[in-house]
């Protein structure tokens, strides 16, 4: 086990918390209050009849039909933010709508969600745990990558509240501004046919801003349903005033220390989004070959050639001679101003300083000689050079201080500077136009299939263009040093450790962030223009702008820039990159860069969890920003979950119809209703058409209601640690089987307990435990100490199969079946209170180890148990989390009833190999005074486990086993024996025994022949040698009792 936790809480303890206080609603409040869920309740069933209705053909869907229409449907009629009355009986079975309502809002009400402070404000001595939450983008509904970020980071929450410590759990809302602005022009032109600039920048935003506003309400929602504890009084956005201060504080600070600079570099260009992109924010498409590809902008039937180079010649000055280039991008060559060739490349020496002539446009083409750039192996050994459109021709650029010459307008046309001949003409017709002018000049030489990949706006899907702009930037090489230096110092952990690797890769190779962004939704540059009148100015450069965090401030900076002169402020049209202000995320949700209390008490957080997918894009920026801005790492652990694909391991899309709602899986949905959905996204019909048919294959019949405590295990247990989980829906709805489970399970469990049953004060045993009550507790610690482990560990699926198998395999299938006879009216008092006792102990414990996984279902039935005396504890989820305590260490009591169950299965397993099913009449053969006692004590028990079992005689001697059993060795000297005279084909038998007998000696042999080899004691381990010792035994004492059987079925023919 792990080291435990620095809380110091034992199974018994409680939280110290006051109980439920009255509510202030007045009666006629929460009688509108009741009628209104009536409405929203009858509104739902009407709902819920549609999604149960199937096709009337078979006689079974017809039948369940009508079943589901006869039982009565939930109706909530708790007032939002009060307890649910739970006097009634428990329902019939488990209805994850009717377990989940209310609890959420009263949680909320009551103030859980909230940390748990010192008298003075300051942590509580158990310790904090802080996560910001990811914000979740408002382009649209959550999906279930997001369910599983919830899933994974309330678990954690929970069980650190329930610890004891100090948690906090910020929920939020980032604007995504090249997203969001995407997703509304898209729609707006679907709708209306209008662009934003039809609508002007302040009507564009409006809208945007009303998009953001329906879909953080449609998010939060989703939150909620999902059962994440957050404080939602501490709710973010982006774009708030208070985190638009520190994106302004950001950019001027930054800019203040040297950090943040303005430069005309290449950029990132998106022709159809008009704007320019981080390298994070291009895919690379790779392409094996020639490529026939459709281009955004373009009309669905046009399509251009990728993935080949152009070989063409350029003529040469004074000179009949050619010289042979090649390219990707034949339509760069309008923006040629170089040849470049090696210095030591003897082909071309006598070339050195001489010029080419454009063909098309009048222009000289020096030839410069660069070693960097050329590869003489590679195609002629030379290279046509255009240093305004390719990156490592700009630095062949900057190195011979050779033209700039941008060819193409923002709106992806070329501009005069391709000359008149192509001038206005779109980037991939003059693609197909130089091909044809270079042929027709006798220039063209050849085109070859070239394995490649081209950059891929990952927004939408249009080939970026490597363009020179005038952009802000921030010089990331002395962030990421020290981003490193404290990662190294081990003040963040990342994992899994694969991440931690591609981590520092990444920080190696950091190149310079461009924050600009030509778009409207975002934070406006705090920065300005400084135009000086009647003087002549670059904007290109950072020499004639300033900064401010307000007005007056930029106005201040810009007078002693203009040293006297008049001028005007121009505010720059530019927003920046999203990642700008997210970056800030751990510390300006605390209120940085005022001092708050939050700073002081939260900051940094304990753990940032998120997917590995947006390690650069997100969590690097927030570490690198973090330290410079706050001197702290923001977060001292980075967990890294897997990214969520459909069953068949393909990455989750629209257009695939693969995409899932978490809401559709907590509630159903029918395969109509899920076709329906697809129509309220940007889908053209081509694509709703593939969609559709990706649906009907993965959800034949829709998805089935799970529930959030089932979807919430499952995703748990989905996480081990690997980059990929493929989601299958069975899965799912498997651990709503397993949460019905456990409602059936504490239903039954709870009619053993009296009405006037108390449970005792503490939660010790009293020495009254008989030997299963012994087992039950020791495995209800075990199961403690294994799953607080593996949450410290992180290893999620582990800790839920944990969960999962003391439920269902030790407390469901052993206990609550054996305690039976212990807890019926003629058992003796003393010996049915214990089994009462140690019953209520382990389904009290039982649901508090589940609660972080499952808030729900075991809320509703936690609430149902009785409280022990002077235990005000109003909710599980304040309650304290079982760990270790050494008082509930039975290890003679779980060996003994290991070999009873050991006993029990065999038992089982004969009864099931002879086909006997009922008047089952079992006998054990044991050795040893020790075992005889043992089995004896435990008749009641393996009479109760073994369903159609009739008695169990435990013997001493062989000789008093009756003719006609069959039988199987347990241990060397432990053997299980069946009664089935009459019952079984004897010739069939004995055959068996022969097959069986033989396999045993063929075994004992092997086994003895191991044994038998020299310098065996001497060479081989001890516990080796015991293990085959014991294993020889046993082989022996199978072949005799099998020679037994054999003879008994002999004697009986």
């Amino acid at each position: 086990m792990s080291e435990k936790p620095a809380v110091n809480v034992s199974l018994s303890d409680n939280a110290n918390l006051p109980s439920d206080g009255p509510h202030p609603n007045s009666k006629s409040a929460a009688k509108k209050e009741a009628k209104r869920l009536e409405r929203e309740a009858k509104l739902a069933a009407k709902q819920v009849k549609q999604i149960s209705s199937t096709p009337a053909g078979e006689k079974k869907a017809k039948a369940e039909k009508e079943k589901k229409e006869d039982e009565a449907v939930f109706i909530n009629t708790t007032p939002k933010g009060e307890k649910k009355d739970l006097s009634q009986p428990m329902a019939s079975g488990y209805n994850p709508t009717a377990v989940e309502s209310a609890w959420y809002d009263w949680w909320d009400a009551q103030g859980y969600f909230k940390p748990q402070t010192a008298p003075d404000g300051s942590a509580k001595q158990e310790g904090t745990f802080v996560i910001p939450a990811p914000p979740p983008n408002v382009t649209g509904s959550l999906h279930i990558g997001h369910a599983l970020t919830v899933a994974i980071q309330d678990t954690l929450v929970r069980w650190n509240r329930m610890l004891g410590r100090t948690t906090l759990f910020v929920p939020g809302f980032d604007h995504a501004g090249i997203s969001t602005q995407s997703v509304v022009e898209k729609r707006l032109f679907k709708a209306t046919g209008q662009t934003r600039h039809d609508l002007g920048r302040e009507k564009f935003l409006d809208t945007v801003m009303d998009w953001k506003t329906d879909y953080q309400s449609r998010i939060t929602n989703q939150l909620r349903r999902l059962g994440g504890s957050y404080d939602w009084d501490r709710v973010a956005f982006t774009m708030s005033p208070e985190l638009s201060k520190a994106v302004i504080e950001n950019f001027c600070r930054l800019h203040e220390d040297g950090i943040l600079y303005r430069a005309n570099r290449l950029v990132n260009w998106c022709v159809k989004m008009n704007t320019t992109l981080s390298n994070l924010e291009v895919d690379q498409k790779q392409l094996n070959g020639r490529t026939l590809l459709n281009v955004p902008g373009y009309d669905a039937k046009e399509k251009f050639e990728f993935g080949v180079i152009t070989s063409f010649a350029y003529p040469l000055e004074g000179s009949d001679e050619k010289i042979i280039v090649a390219t990707t991008r034949p339509e760069t060559m309008l923006g040629d101003t170089a040849i470049a060739v090696h210095p030591d490349d003897t082909r071309y020496i006598h070339l050195h300083g001489k010029f080419a002539l454009h063909p098309f446009i009048n222009r000289r083409i020096p030839i410069v000689v660069d070693a960097e750039v050329v590869d003489m192996e590679f195609g002629t050994g030379a290279v046509k050079i255009t240093p305004a459109h390719d990156p490592n021709d700009y630095e062949v650029g900057v190195r011979h201080k050779l033209e700039f010459i941008n060819i193409l307008n923002d709106d992806g046309t070329f501009n005069s500077n391709a000359g008149e001949r192509f001038k206005g003409m779109k980037r991939f017709h003059v693609r197909v136009a130089v091909v044809k002018a270079l042929k027709d000049a006798g220039l063209f030489i050849e085109t070859k299939d070239n394995p490649m990949q081209i950059p891929i706006c990952s927004k939408s899907g249009d080939v970026i263009e490597p363009v020179l702009k005038p952009q802000w930037w921030v010089n990331c090489k002395p962030l990421a040093e020290e981003a490193i230096k404290h990662t190294r110092a081990g003040e963040m952990v990342i994992t899994p450790k694969q991440s931690e690797a591609d981590w520092y890769r990444w920080l190696d190779n950091i190149q310079d962030w461009c924050i600009s962004r030509q778009l409207w939704w975002g934070h406006r540059c705090p920065a300005y223009f400084v135009r000086i009148e009647g003087k002549e100015q670059n904007t290109s450069d950072g020499k004639n702008w300033v900064v401010g965090r307000n007005l007056k401030e930029a106005t201040e900076r810009a007078k002693i820039l203009a040293n006297g002169e008049k001028f005007t402020l121009e505010q720059d049209e530019d927003v920046l990159d999203t990642w700008f202000s997210s970056g800030l995320w751990p510390f300006s949700i605390m209120g940085w860069p005022e001092k708050t209390a939050d700073m002081e008490h939260y900051y940094p957080s304990s753990m940032l969890e998120t997917g590995w997918d947006i390690l650069f894009f997100w969590v690097a920026r927030m570490v690198l920003l973090g330290i410079h801005l706050t001197g702290q790492v923001p977060f001292k652990e980075v967990l890294c979950h897997a990214m969520i694909r459909d069953a068949h391991g393909r990455k989750m899309s629209k257009s695939l119809g693969n995409v899932v709602d978490p809401l559709d899986v907590i509630q159903g949905l029918p395969l109509e209703s899920l076709h329906e959905k697809l129509y309220e996204g940007n889908l053209d019909e081509k694509e709703i058409a593939k969609a559709v048919a990706g649906q009907k294959k993965d959800f034949p019949k829709g998805i089935p209601q799970c529930g959030t405590d089932g979807l919430r295990f499952a995703l748990c247990a989905y996480s081990g640690g690997g980059r990929d989980i493929n989601l299958e829906i069975l899965r799912v709805e498997g651990y709503r089987k397993f949460c019905n489970k456990i409602f059936n399970a504490t239903k039954f469990a709870m009619l053993k307990l009296d009405r006037d049953f108390v449970p005792e004060s503490a939660a010790k045993p009293t020495g009254n435990e008989s030997l299963v009550e012994q087992w039950i507790y020791h495995k209800l610690n075990v199961a403690a100490a294994h799953i607080n482990a593996q949450l410290e560990e992180r290893n999620f699926m582990a800790a839920t199969t944990s969960a999962y198998n003391f439920w269902l395999y030790e407390l469901c299938d052993v206990y609550i079946e054996a305690m039976k006879p212990m807890t019926d009216e003629s058992a003796p008092a003393i010996v049915r209170k214990s089994a009462q006792q140690t019953l209520y102990t382990c389904l009290d414990y039982g649901l508090r180890l589940l609660h972080p996984f499952m808030p729900f279902v075991t809320e509703e039935l936690w609430q149902r148990l009785p409280r022990r005396p002077n235990d005000s504890t109003p909710s599980i989820m304040v309650s304290s989390y079982p760990v270790y305590d050494a008082c509930y260490v039975f290890a003679q009591a779980d060996k003994d009833f290991d070999l009873v169950f050991s006993v029990l299965r065999t038992g089982r397993s004969l009864a099931a190999s002879y086909n006997v099913q009922s008047e089952i009449q079992l006998f054990v053969h044991a050795q040893s005074n020790e075992e005889e006692a043992l089995f004896k004590s435990q008749t009641p028990t393996l009479v109760a486990l073994t369903k159609g079992c009739k008695s169990v005689e435990v013997i001493r001697s062989s000789n008093d086993v009756p003719p006609g059993c069959g039988s199987a060795v347990v241990t060397s000297t432990v053997a299980v024996y069946i009664l089935v005279r009459g019952l079984i084909n004897l010739e069939a038998e004995i055959a068996k025994c022969d097959k069986k007998i033989n396999l045993s000696r063929l075994n004992f042999e092997k086994v003895n022949k191991v044994i038998s080899q020299p310098e065996y004691e001497d060479t081989v381990p001890t516990t080796v040698r015991a293990a085959n010792e014991e294993k020889r035994k046993t082989l022996e004492a199978e072949i005799a009792t099998l020679e037994l059987s054999r003879q008994m079925f002999t004697d009986l023919k």
